[in-house]
């Protein structure tokens, strides 16, 4: 193998921990339709891919449009054996979530389902800002 090779290899290897050691862990719980309005964009439609931050994220507004990775690492209350389905996210900051716990966010339910069966309910995640 080059040297040029390993040196992308290595790169990569680097770039992929850097990801892992910076990620945030939590929880995620989901809302349900409608999504407007929203703290930050009133009655302005912005999709399905987004999340309700806790008082500490939201920062009176100031995560507003703010896009995070999130992945599902686990479940909570053990109602499903497996619930995540392997899946990351890309989410926006639309709103505040007034009963979220500090290490807590609240997904559409559109973006928690493609990261674990909603019938988990909350689910343990690890998240990034991106």
């Amino acid at each position: 193998m080059g040297l040029i090779s390993k040196t992308l290899i290595l790169i990569a290897m680097v770039a992929c921990l850097f990801s892992v050691v910076n990620a945030i862990a939590g929880e995620a719980t989901f809302y349900t339709p409608p999504y407007t309005p929203s703290s930050c964009n009133g009655f302005t439609n912005k999709g399905t891919m987004i999340l309700a931050a806790n008082h500490g994220m939201f920062a009176n507004k100031g995560a507003c449009g703010k896009r995070y990775r999130v992945r599902c690492t686990g479940g909570t209350n053990a109602g499903v054996a497996h619930p995540c389905r392997g899946n990351t996210i890309d989410v926006t900051v639309v709103d505040l979530c007034p009963g979220c716990a500090g290490d807590q966010i609240d997904l559409s339910q559109e973006a928690f389902a493609m990261i674990a069966d909603p019938d988990e309910g909350k689910i343990k995640i690890e998240y990034n800002e991106i």
